[in-house]
């Protein structure tokens, strides 16, 4: 697997590189800013593209707008943002656009070296990934319609699936059976009034509900 990565921090740069290199990917290009990485995958398309939110020349928004422009330009490329802070509005827009995998890390959660390569890796095949705190605080949100008509243990099942849990994994993190956390996903895609689709396309769809709170 092929990564890009951008981050203006040499340190942390320099730490992500070897931290895909241990995960036995490979990095085809580590640069320090938004227009370098426009560059970057133009010139190479890559299987990953890992960056941060926040880098020059403002240190503001330009790493999430450069991948909200890639996920336009290159359909389906996968995406991993990494930031200092929730952001939840960062966090909707990038699952909002275009198709392919995609997460949203706060970079406290590198620290955990496994669970860091295994959201490179799911992301890489397709997946969403949601750092949990990215979760809580949308979950903060009022008024949501129709979420509002998910019960407790339904915006649990829900907030899970945005971390891109699956059903064991649900039903190990909330002690229900695999069973159980069938009905509950069952009850949310009624609820949200997502018709069955092939795949995971609606596991996608319900998270897509969830961070926009739209109908």
């Amino acid at each position: 697997m092929r990564v890009i990565l951008a981050e203006d921090s040499v340190l942390l740069r320099e730490g992500l590189i070897k931290l895909v290199h241990a995960g036995g990917m490979e990095v085809a290009a580590a640069v320090s800013d938004a227009s370098e990485l426009l560059r970057a995958v133009a010139a190479d398309r890559p299987d990953l593209v890992l960056t941060d939110v926040r880098m020059p020349p403002s240190h503001s928004d330009e790493g999430l707008r450069a991948a909200l422009v890639l996920r336009k330009e290159h359909v389906g490329l996968p995406v991993l943002v990494l930031s200092q802070y929730v952001e939840e509005r960062y966090a909707a827009q990038l699952l909002s656009s275009a198709s392919g995998g995609v997460g949203y890390l706060l970079k406290d959660r590198v620290a955990d070296v496994s669970d860091f390569l295994d959201a490179l890796r799911r992301v890489a095949a397709g997946g969403t990934v949601l750092d949990p705190e990215v979760v809580a605080q949308l979950l903060l949100r009022g008024d949501r319609d129709p979420l509002e008509k998910l019960t407790r243990r339904e915006r649990e099942v829900l907030a899970l699936m945005a971390e891109g849990r699956s059903n064991s994994g649900i039903g190990e993190a909330l002690v229900l059976s695999e069973g159980a956390v069938g009905k509950h996903v069952g009850n949310i895609f009624t609820k949200l009034d997502l018709p069955p689709a092939e795949g995971d396309h609606r596991r996608v769809l319900a998270v897509l509900r969830f961070l926009k709170g739209a109908p």
